[in-house]
């Protein structure tokens, strides 16, 4: 696997945290987080020169990182259980990367934990084996606090400048963690539930009504056992519907004042607990396994994270066409996963050229399409241009989906990612035991 170090993108990445951050209440913090490997004379002479505009680092310099990386391989860590997820990678960015920039892309699939052990580990190596890292939520938190993330990256990011809403809160914030530009978005995602219609008539509108439905159905619905992602998800949901979010967006609750708050989210759930899957014994450990106790007409609810996952069921044969998409009057939770640069990494030239290549609409388009992968687009509707809409509009919909305009008028934030984890471990004593 031919690797290289490349002092030209990390010269170039530090000048943009010098430019970019200069107005930064927190730029001493950010500056020490960014590896440094010229002389500060020379940095000071080489901004002098070029750093009159963050367009000079975004519009002039990315042709000369994409030159740089030419010929080389690049690793890109992310958890590998999505087989349509990973099938995209393999069918569609890895052939472009080679096609295009001659590249090799070498995707690893690995648990988060894991990945994070070994950011870790090749953290001050400048020669590791992580490049680039599918991560948000606490994980984003926790690699950012720890300085285990090479950047800001996204000023030298061109489908970041010209196709992504810089204001929006999902890109600000992974979260409620503010992103400071330390990792790029990755596509969009938002709680849903899935619901056999033959069935169910008419699906729960909010935490009473599945309260109702799981009691008509005892055994029949369930979710999935924290800490999985999408488990952990449907909790939320449930405190935000039950409680609304705002009270739950404030970073510095301790557990003790979280476990008080959350008293009536904690009742409804033991009163859930008994009409669920084998009386709330146990849960299934994960939500592939639950979605897969669905398709199989063990349970007649399933929820996921993907919006379009009923549409990929179906289209792959795992879900009969009975399957339909709710979610809550209130809302469900959206938000947005991102890519990051390790620290450690030994190539952070083609790492740059490997996510402002997903960052492109064509490959935001690409993977929005319920065949490929139903991955919703973070690319700026009203930023593309005519021919770029035409193909986004053509992206396909069906009756097992929610629309985008339904999804978008139901969407609600996250929690701080420093409350999830409390509120799983307040889950498993309260819930679980």
């Amino acid at each position: 696997m031919m690797k290289i170090k490349n002092l030209f993108i990390t010269s170039l990445l530090c000048l943009g945290i010098l430019t970019g951050c200069a107005n930064n209440a927190n730029e001493k913090a950010v500056e020490e987080k960014a590896p440094v490997e010229t002389s500060q004379s020379e940095e000071n002479e080489e901004i002098k020169e070029t750093s009159e505009t963050s367009d000079v680092i975004s519009e002039v310099n990315y042709d000369e990182i994409a030159k740089k990386a030419e010929g080389t391989s690049v690793n890109l860590y992310g958890w590998g259980g999505d087989d349509k997820r990973n099938q995209w990678l393999d069918d569609y960015i890895i052939p472009k990367m080679k096609e295009d920039y001659n590249i090799e892309v070498n995707r690893v699939g690995m648990d988060i934990d894991e990945i994070l052990n070994l950011m870790l580990s090749e953290k001050d190596s400048e020669e590791g084996d992580v490049d680039v890292v599918w991560i948000n939520g606490e994980n984003f938190e926790n690699a950012k606090n720890n300085g285990l993330l090479f950047g800001p990256i996204t000023q030298v990011l061109p489908n970041f400048n010209d196709y992504v809403d810089q204001d929006d809160d999902g890109i600000k914030y992974d979260f409620g963690e503010p992103v400071e530009n330390m990792e790029a978005p990755y596509g969009g995602a938002q709680f849903v539930f899935m619901y056999d219609s033959s069935k169910i008539d008419n699906p729960p509108k909010n935490a009473e009504e599945l309260l109702e439905l799981v009691k008509a159905n005892p055994g029949k619905i369930t979710y999935a056992s924290l800490p999985d992602f999408t488990g952990s998800a449907f909790i939320r949901n449930i405190i935000s519907d039950i409680q609304g979010y705002e009270d739950f967006m404030d970073k510095d609750l301790t557990k003790d004042k979280l476990k008080e708050m959350l008293k009536p989210t904690i009742d409804y759930l033991n009163e859930l607990k008994p009409y669920l899957w084998n009386e709330g014994q146990s849960y299934p450990a994960d939500n592939p396994t639950l979605v897969n106790m669905f398709a199989d007409g063990e349970l007649i609810m399933a929820m996921s994270y993907n919006p379009n996952a009923a549409s990929t069921g179906v289209a792959d044969g795992q879900f009969n066409e009975n399957v339909r998409t709710a979610v809550f009057d209130k809302g469900t939770i959206a938000n947005t996963h991102f890519l990051a640069i390790s620290k450690g990494s030994s190539n952070k030239d083609a790492s740059t050229v490997l996510i402002n290549l997903i960052l492109s609409p064509e490959a935001q388009i690409s993977k929005a399409d319920p065949e490929t992968l139903g991955d919703l687009p973070i690319i700026d509707y009203d930023k593309l241009t005519d021919e770029q809409k035409k193909l986004y509009d053509e992206i396909p919909s069906d009756k097992y989906t929610l629309s985008t305009k339904e999804l978008e008028e139901h969407r609600i934030p996250e929690m701080p990612a420093n409350l999830v984890p409390l509120i799983e471990e307040i889950w498993e004593e309260e819930v679980l035991n």
